[in-house]
């Protein structure tokens, strides 16, 4: 009998993990398509540019949450892996009080200059009271999103991937319901899904709190000391700054490419331009569901040194961002009238601009399923300076002199087209690193994941179900090959110690590495 690895555990972990954390990422990320397509819905489509306008400062909240969820998530997972719970909790106070405070300070600012962010936000003297409708009350709820989000950041890496969830659920659920009654029934206009969206962020945060009376969970909240938080929160910020750029880099490209397109186009063009970047944002909720998926595996697996369990998970999770992306490509190519449909478009002047705007835009969408997989993978295994280079590349640089300088050859085409190119430039720059660092290092890294390949003298790994009777035959396998009485003896009392610990195992990876004068298991 045989017991090599089978990838079992990591393809059970991986399916408990995908579809959870998908259905968060839906949740989580529906409320700014919700507000768009009820505003398209209930009042005139154009109105659309309101949103458009504020999306910088939405991508600029979203860069503070992500920075320190994401980045705080990643290193407590790092921690917990080496059973440093004392660090993990420090790190969980560190990230909440942290992201309470910021969000504080961004609505106090709104309140006390709010023709400061209408300037910054909109040049038009004529659309700066429709706007300010929406951001007096947005800005109310900023404090409570970026504390429900990161505090669902680190419940995931506590298996609450439920409760995560069900927040986003509750968050966006609301949203809608309150939007339809603002807007539809009484007739609030614009400031009516300003409101919605911060009752939903308000009742997520209650809702989400009950996690800290849950008996089961062991995150805590301990006493922290001014400089070490400081310290901390630089290290957060280290690790997270790779994805919270995202939205950061998007607030900066917004703003350039809103001036450039409303220049050409004027309203109509900021309204085609919100609907395409509300299909790219669409796409995007599913590649951030993958890689999220995977970022608590590959974390673990990294501190641990399984790279042959990492090359596993990353080519499964490119696989599906590559199924995401031809997906939409096809449906937005072939089918742009849908767009006309969910965003209630009739005006026939209207409607030619942003059919071919879709179109042309959604050719995009392969190159940014693997662009994005990447930014959020490469912190995961501390990558972090590529990390960053391909995200301000991907989010900042080349859409930005692409749009311009397309533009001035080709037009508004040239500005669709620019996502495209950003995209296949991002994408060829990672393959063309990846050969440079294998020849480097002389394959001991290697592939499009850049991941590790251990030179041990001997190495085997095993997947053995969760029984004594099977331990046992395993140990006499693990004799025979190695040699070693000692290390096969050693596994069995510690595959014993998990067993008799653990209820209802199914399996357990084991992975044995010679060295010059030990083995590591």
């Amino acid at each position: 009998m045989t017991y090599e690895r089978n990838y079992n555990l990591l393809n059970n972990k991986f399916k408990e993990l995908f579809i959870p954390t998908l259905l968060a990422s839906i949740a989580g990320n529906f409320a700014v398509l919700a507000d768009a397509l009820l505003i398209s819905m209930f009042m005139v489509p154009l109105n659309l540019f309101v949103i458009q306008s504020v999306g910088p400062l939405v991508a600029f909240v979203n860069v503070i949450y992500w920075l320190i969820g994401f980045g705080g998530s990643i290193l407590c997972t790092h921690a917990r892996a080496e059973f440093d719970s004392e660090k993990g909790n420090y790190l969980f106070t560190v990230s909440l009080i942290s992201v309470i405070l910021i969000g504080l300070a961004i609505s106090l600012l709104g309140f006390l200059f709010p023709d400061f962010f209408m300037q910054l936000l909109c040049a038009s003297n004529q659309f700066k009271p429709l706007i300010s409708q929406y951001f007096n009350l947005y800005i109310i709820g900023i404090p409570f999103l970026c504390y429900f989000a990161v505090l669902a950041y680190f419940i995931k890496t506590d298996d609450f991937i439920k409760l995560q969830f069900r927040t986003f659920l509750l968050c966006n659920a609301i949203n809608v319901i309150l939007d339809v009654v603002f807007i539809k029934f009484l007739n609030f206009g614009i400031a009516g899904a300003g409101l919605a969206t911060t009752l939903g962020n308000i009742i997520a945060a209650i809702y989400i709190t009950t996690y800290f009376f849950n008996s089961k969970a062991t995150l805590k909240l301990v006493k922290v000391r001014f400089f070490k938080s400081m310290r901390y929160l630089v290290d957060i910020s280290k690790a997270g700054f790779s994805s919270a750029s995202i939205p950061l880099y998007e607030s900066v490209k917004l703003l350039f490419i809103n001036i450039l397109i409303g220049g050409i186009l004027g309203e109509v063009g900021l309204a085609a331009f919100n609907m395409c970047f509300n299909t790219l944002y669409f796409v995007g909720i599913f590649i951030l569901g993958t890689a999220q998926s995977i970022l608590p595996i590959v974390a673990v697996y990294y501190a641990e040194e399984d790279f042959q369990g990492i090359d596993y998970v990353t080519k499964i999770s490119l696989k599906i961002a590559l199924l995401f992306g031809i997906f939409f490509t096809i449906l937005f190519v072939v089918f742009p009238q849908s767009i006309l449909f969910i965003f209630s478009v009739t005006d026939p002047l209207q409607i030619p601009i942003i059919l071919n705007a879709v179109r042309i835009f959604s050719l995009c969408f392969l190159g940014y399923s693997i662009s994005l997989l990447y930014i959020f993978y490469a912190p995961s295994v501390e990558y972090y300076k590529l990390a960053n280079i391909i995200a301000i590349l991907e989010g900042l640089i080349l859409p930005i002199i692409f749009a311009y300088l397309f533009g001035y050859f080709w037009g508004v085409d040239g500005i669709w087209i620019s996502f495209s190119i950003t995209e296949v430039g991002t994408v060829l720059f990672i393959y063309i690193y990846s050969k440079y660092v294998s020849k480097k290092t002389n394959g001991m890294y290697s592939g499009f994941f850049i991941n590790k390949q251990l030179r041990d003298k001997r190495r085997k790994e095993y997947t053995v179900k969760g029984n004594k009777e099977d331990v046992l035959i395993l140990s006499k396998e693990i004799n025979s090959y190695f040699d070693d009485s000692n290390l096969s003896l050693v596994i069995e009392q510690m595959l014993f110690y998990i067993i008799d610990i653990n209820d209802g195992l199914d399996w357990i990876d084991i992975i044995v590495r010679e060295k010059d004068d030990s083995f590591v298991i």
